[in-house]
């Protein structure tokens, strides 16, 4: 599912979901320089995700040391209490892992790729690994549907669109763009962002408070697009970077080549 080309919209709808949680984007926003390196963020996000998905496990452990070791070397402010944390609570990596996942999920079922409850689930639990990558506990992170919808619940009373979210959402909408290309973001990016926001949950929608179509008008524009960039010939796709899926077909074989079919295999 990872080399199916909606994950760059779920990617999307990642942030705006993550930017909700307060102490999770003040980690973010204190300690990088979002706005001017917002590309560099996501293609690092993109690499560890294709490292971890399609890398050899040694490189994967690799990267997930990595991460764990930057992580260590930040901490955040709350800005009303004065409190200092560090950016790697589990709480707040906990945050981060599940609204990536609940993302690549939802976005991925809408558009058209073919997943049933039973690889959802699968999906899912699987993903327990790349969180321990990262510095979590497998048994603290939700291995289901039924778990993950339960963590979101759980969750939701700590969210809100502050300041923080608030940039976040008005950077996603408007990038800064050279003049030559502003043309290009209005007619192409413009649309990712807005289909990206449209297939956050409702209750994200309220805090925004921005209003979205509704979710079968939503879903209906999701498969459309999906429908759309499917039709990209997957070679000429897989060779936009990081070129996971390319390198690892070199290493496996030909019979390695991802495809939706075998989503179920």
């Amino acid at each position: 599912m990872h080399g199916d080309p909606m994950m760059w919209v779920a990617g999307v709808r990642a942030l705006y979901l993550q930017a909700l949680h307060p102490r999770a984007v003040r980690g973010v926003m204190q300690n990088s320089d979002f706005r001017k390196d917002a590309w560099g963020r996501l293609m690092r996000t993109a690499d560890f995700v294709g490292t971890t998905t399609y890398g050899t496990t040694q490189a994967a452990e690799k990267a997930g040391a990595r991460v764990r070791k930057i992580h260590t070397m930040f901490t955040a402010t709350d800005p009303d209490t004065g409190e200092r944390y560090r950016i790697d609570e589990p709480e707040l990596l906990l945050w981060i892992h599940c609204a990536e996942i609940d993302s690549y999920l939802q976005v991925g079922r809408r558009s058209g790729f073919p997943i049933t409850d039973a690889a959802a689930d699968r999906y899912i639990g699987e993903h327990r690994v790349s969180a321990r990558l990262v510095g979590l506990d497998p048994g603290d992170v939700p291995a289901d549907q039924g778990q993950l919808a339960a963590y979101f619940e759980k969750t939701r009373p700590e969210l809100a669109a502050g300041p923080e979210a608030r940039e976040v959402d008005d950077f996603l909408r408007r990038p800064p763009t050279p003049l030559l290309l502003v043309p290009a973001r209005a007619l192409l990016w413009r649309r990712v962002a807005d289909l990206a926001y449209a297939a956050l949950p409702p209750y994200a929608h309220e805090l925004y408070g921005r209003p979205a179509p509704p979710p079968e008008t939503v879903t209906r524009h999701l498969r459309l697009t999906g429908t759309l960039l499917r039709g990209i010939p997957a070679r000429v796709r897989w060779q936009l970077p990081p070129k996971h899926i390319i390198r690892a077909m070199s290493r496996l074989g030909p019979g390695s080549r991802p495809a939706p079919y075998k989503v179920g295999g």
